[in-house]
């Protein structure tokens, strides 16, 4: 019988790790080719990883929970035939002995490191269930050993992908911990003691007939990149008015021959995605990251453009160099990636790498929003509800009152790195946009 490596498979360039969700299948249990044997979940997509054999699971290698990254062995599986196969490419092997056997030095190290963490962490009491982000084993394991509570262990801070918290950054966290001047390491002692009581200013009284729902795990997620953006953003907003009757207009004159002909529906958004990438060409320093005392000026747009999932969780799904795409070509990118995110088939490199957000809160009939800026960007736009209003129009004959189309932009800003002039005139020039499109395009 030969043994085959079952892998995380590379997800896109972003993707460097995933969590296990759910294991499909069980020690013992029989395979097909292109079966899923498990789900994974990264920080925005669940997905499932299939095996490219026919066989029977034999060992896993990982629990749920577990974090692994992408080229790590997640479990074996058997087949029929008389090698042990190898998925490293054995003809090579011979080229590079020394290397090849440090590394298997390295990774039998590792293994037998992962199998004291995992013995350790499941035997242990507190095994961290409750925590509103993932944890290596490894990383458990080093709280525990030094003592450190969840409560501790949520304010350290991550370097890994998407602020998780490294071997290292724990190492360096203990270290420091240690060094603290011992009347600090008391006050740290009473302070956590003190912490430790029952908490009495936000008392939750649950009632028998009250219901108890757990969060889901995208959920928790959201919950945790929200509260951390608003911790480390100075939000703040500009509001400006739109009149987009021509647009709406346009859109009545062409929806049904754009639906015949492309099998799709025309939408507003691709409009207002069009003009946003056009108003960050006009002022890029919208386009950018703040990396501790530096500013990174980002080449490309990337347009994220967040969509509300049935069950009221929220993805947002990615528009690359959306600078680069005529009206045509947008509104199928839209199109596809809303359906696919309603039906949970994105991949995980399609919610990476945006760099600037926008939000239509107007779907739900909201007028306005202020909406938290998606971290590490530096603003969101929140698109209100198109609402049929009198008002004001002015012509060279004189002023009059009409009947016209119009919408709020809400622009939310990191007043740290964008000021009120650069906030206001980014949202103001897109408003400049939507107001002057041209009636006679097509699509």
């Amino acid at each position: 019988m030969a043994k085959i490596e079952l892998k995380l498979p590379k997800m896109g360039e972003s993707v460097a790790e995933a969590t296990i969700t759910n294991w499909l299948k069980e020690i013992g249990d029989s395979i097909e080719a292109d079966e899923a044997v498990l789900e994974i979940a990264t920080d925005k997509v669940d997905s499932e990883v299939p095996s490219e054999v026919d066989g029977v699971l034999v060992e896993k290698r990982f629990e749920v929970d577990d974090v692994v990254e992408v080229g790590q062995t997640i479990a074996i599986i058997e087949v029929e035939g008389e090698a042990e196969v190898n998925n490293d490419h054995n003809e090579e092997a011979s080229t590079k002995t020394d290397k090849t056997s440090t590394k298997n030095s390295e990774a039998a190290e590792l293994e037998n490191e992962i199998s004291k963490v995992k013995s350790s962490v499941s035997s242990s009491s507190d095994n961290f269930s409750d925590a509103s982000r993932f944890y290596s084993p490894l990383v458990k394991n080093i709280a525990k050993e030094e003592g450190i509570s969840l409560e501790e262990l949520e304010k350290v801070e991550g370097s890994g992908l998407e602020g998780r918290v490294t071997k290292e950054d724990m190492l360096t966290y203990v270290e420091n911990r240690n060094k603290a001047p011992q009347k600090t390491k008391e006050a740290t002692t009473q302070a956590n003691s003190a912490k430790a009581l029952p908490k009495t200013e936000t008392p939750v009284n649950i009632n028998a007939e009250d219901e108890v729902i757990e969060m889901t795990r995208m959920g928790k997620l959201i919950a945790s990149h929200m509260v951390a953006s608003k911790q480390t953003s100075a939000h703040v907003q500009s509001f400006i008015e739109v009149d987009v009757t021509n647009i709406w207009n346009w859109r009545n004159k062409h929806k049904q021959t754009f639906q015949e002909r492309e099998g799709e529906k025309l939408t507003f958004t691709p409009i207002f995605m069009e003009a946003v990438a056009k108003a960050i060409k006009d002022f890029p320093m919208i386009n950018i990251s703040l990396n501790g005392d530096q500013i990174v000026k980002k080449k490309h747009i990337n347009l994220g453009m967040a969509a509300a999932l049935p069950n009221g969780d929220l993805i947002v799904p990615v528009i690359k160099d959306a600078d680069q795409l005529n009206l045509l070509g947008m509104a199928k990118q839209v199109n596809d990636l809303a359906n696919r995110a309603r039906i949970g088939k994105l991949k995980p490199d399609e919610t990476q790498g945006g760099t600037y957000t926008v939000t239509n809160v107007g779907t739900f009939g909201s007028v306005l929003g202020t909406p938290i800026i998606n971290q590490p960007q530096v603003g969101i736009l929140a698109l209100g509800a198109i609402r049929k209003v009198p008002a004001v129009i002015e012509t060279p004959e004189g002023d009059f009152i009409g009947i016209r189309y119009k919408m709020f932009l809400s622009h939310s800003y990191d007043h740290r790195v964008v000021n009120g002039a650069l906030g206001g005139q980014f949202v103001q020039r897109v408003a400049q946009y939507l107001e002057a499109f041209d009636t006679n395009r097509t699509v």
